[in-house]
C-alpha cells in the first residue's frame, strides 16, 4: 500500500484554488471544474515552481509556505495572493478572466497527477480494472482522461466518492470483517444505481396532494413516460421525482429536472430561471446506455455521472469563433447545445433499464418523438440548497422556480393549474 499523508493532497490543492476563486471550499470545486474550459492554463508554471512537486508516480509535495489551512479556516494566505497578482476574489463578484485561467490552470495540475498515478498504479500491478474513491474522483474531466489514457480496461468510481462515501464503507467492513458475512462479487455493478434513499407510495403523495388541494392528473404507469416525454419535446422542463432517492451528490433521475438536450436555450433558461445559479455552469446529459457511442466518444457504462467525453464528431456544428470567456457560451456548438460545453465536452450519465425503467422508458419514449436518445439532467434543487427527498420538498421547489410541470411518481402537475 501507498499513500499521501496530510498535508500534502491533490484535494486540497484544488480547493486552495476553489476559496481563492471566490467559491465554498468541500462544494464549489465543481464549479472550478466546469469554469476550466473558459480560460487558458497560464499560471501552470508558476503553481509547477512555487505551489508543488509532482513525482513521476503521481505522488506530490505541497509548499506550505503558500497555504494556511493546516492553521485556520483560510486556504491560503498572503505569498498566495502575491503570487497570483492579488486578493481571492470575492464571493459572487463578478467572474474575471483570472479565475478562469486560475482554474484552467489547477485543472491541468489536477489531470497530470491523476494520470501519472493511475499509469503508475497500473504499470505496478499489472491490474485491468481501477476503482477510484475520494473527493478529487468526483473530477469527471480527469476521470473521463484516465478512461482514455491509461490502459486499464475499466474504471469504476464511487458515486458518492467524497467524505459522505466513507459510511458506505464502514457499513460494509462492518458486515464483512466484524460479522463475517460472505462478500459475493458479481463482476458487475453491485450499487445498481445508487439508489439506495427513501421513496414515498403512491397513497402517500396522492393523500399529500389531496390533502393540500393541488391540483393533478393521475396516469398510468404504462401512460407516464410518453406524456412526459411529450413535455419534453415540447420544450417544457420538467421536475422528475420518482423512485428511491440516489445516493451521494448526483442527482441519476429520480429527484432531477429534465428537460430538451437540443434546445439551444434550455442552458441558461435552468440556470437563470430555475437553478439560480451562474451562467457558465454546464449541465448533464443523461442518454439511452444502448445509444451512447452515437453521440458521445465513450462506449462504457457511466452510471453516476463521472466521466466526461466529447460530443460525438458528427453530432458537432463547426463554429468559427474569436470569442474569450462567458462570451463562448453564446455558440451553438452541436445537436444537443444544452448538454455541449465550450470544449465540446459533457459530462455523461448512461442510463439503464435494469437499473431505473421508468427513467429509461422516458428517454426511449422521447428518442422515439425526436430521434434524440439524450435530454438534460440537473439536479432537483436550487442553488445552496439540497437535493429534494420528499414529495414536500419536490413540490416547494416547483412552485418557487419556473419549471413547467411536476412529476411526483404517477402525478403530474402543471404550473399554471397551481393556486399561488
Amino acid at each position: 500500500m501507498q499513500e499521501l499523508r496530510y498535508p500534502n493532497s491533490v484535494g486540497l490543492l484544488y480547493s486552495a484554488f476553489t476559496y481563492y476563486t471566490g467559491f465554498k471550499v468541500n462544494s464549489g470545486e465543481y464549479k472550478v471544474m466546469g469554469l476550466a474550459p473558459y480560460g487558458e492554463p497560464k499560471y501552470v508554471n508558476a503553481i509547477k515552481d512555487k505551489l508543488l512537486e509532482v513525482r513521476d508516480d503521481g505522488s506530490i509535495k505541497l509548499n506550505q509556505e503558500y497555504f494556511s489551512y493546516s492553521q485556520g479556516l483560510r486556504m491560503t494566505n498572503g505569498a498566495f495572493d502575491k503570487l497570483f497578482g492579488g486578493p481571492p476574489r470575492v464571493a459572487e463578484s463578478q467572474i474575471t478572466q483570472r479565475e478562469m485561467d486560475l482554474a484552467r490552470s489547477v485543472q491541468v495540475i489536477t489531470e497530470e497527477v491523476m494520470l501519472k498515478m493511475a499509469r503508475y498504479v497500473h504499470r505496478e500491478t499489472g491490474m485491468k480494472h481501477l476503482c477510484l474513491a475520494g473527493g478529487v474522483a468526483l473530477n469527471c474531466v480527469a476521470n473521463g482522461r484516465v478512461l482514455k489514457e491509461v490502459p486499464f480496461e475499466d474504471i469504476w468510481i464511487q458515486p458518492a466518492a467524497g467524505d459522505a462515501g466513507g459510511a458506505l464503507g464502514i457499513a460494509l467492513a462492518i458486515w464483512h470483517r466484524y460479522l463475517a458475512k460472505p462478500r459475493v462479487v458479481t463482476g458487475g455493478d453491485a450499487m445498481k444505481g445508487s439508489y439506495l434513499g427513501p421513496r414515498d407510495s403512491e397513497a402517500d403523495i396522492e393523500k399529500f396532494l389531496d390533502e393540500n388541494a393541488l391540483g393533478y392528473t393521475k396516469y398510468s404507469r404504462e401512460e407516464l413516460p410518453d406524456v412526459v416525454a411529450e413535455l419534453l419535446a415540447s420544450g417544457k422542463v420538467v421536475g422528475l421525482h420518482q423512485g428511491r432517492m440516489e445516493f451521494g451528490p448526483r442527482a441519476l433521475g429520480c429527484r432531477s429536472i429534465i428537460g430538451d438536450a437540443r434546445s439551444a436555450q434550455m442552458q441558461s433558461v435552468m440556470n437563470l430561471k430555475i437553478k439560480y445559479r451562474e451562467s457558465f455552469r454546464p449541465f448533464a446529459p443523461s442518454v439511452l446506455r444502448e445509444h451512447v457511442s452515437e453521440w458521445f466518444e465513450l462506449d462504457a457504462d457511466s452510471p453516476y455521472m463521472l466521466l466526461v467525453a466529447e460530443v460525438a464528431k458528427d453530432k458537432r456544428i463547426k463554429c468559427e469563433e474569436d470569442l474569450q470567456g462567458l462570451e463562448k457560451l453564446k455558440v451553438k456548438r452541436s445537436e444537443i447545445p444544452a448538454v455541449t460545453h465550450v470544449d465540446y465536452s459533457a459530462r455523461i450519465q448512461t442510463v439503464s433499464r435494469d437499473t431505473n425503467p421508468l427513467y429509461w422508458e422516458i428517454i426511449e419514449a422521447f428518442r422515439k418523438r425526436t430521434g434524440c436518445p439524450v435530454i438534460v439532467n440537473t439536479s432537483f434543487n436550487v442553488r445552496g440548497e439540497p437535493i429534494v427527498c420528499t414529495p414536500e420538498d419536490s413540490y416547494r421547489c416547483f412552485m418557487r422556480t419556473e419549471m413547467d410541470y411536476l412529476v411526483l411518481e404517477n402525478f403530474v402537475l402543471s404550473k399554471d393549474r397551481q393556486s399561488v
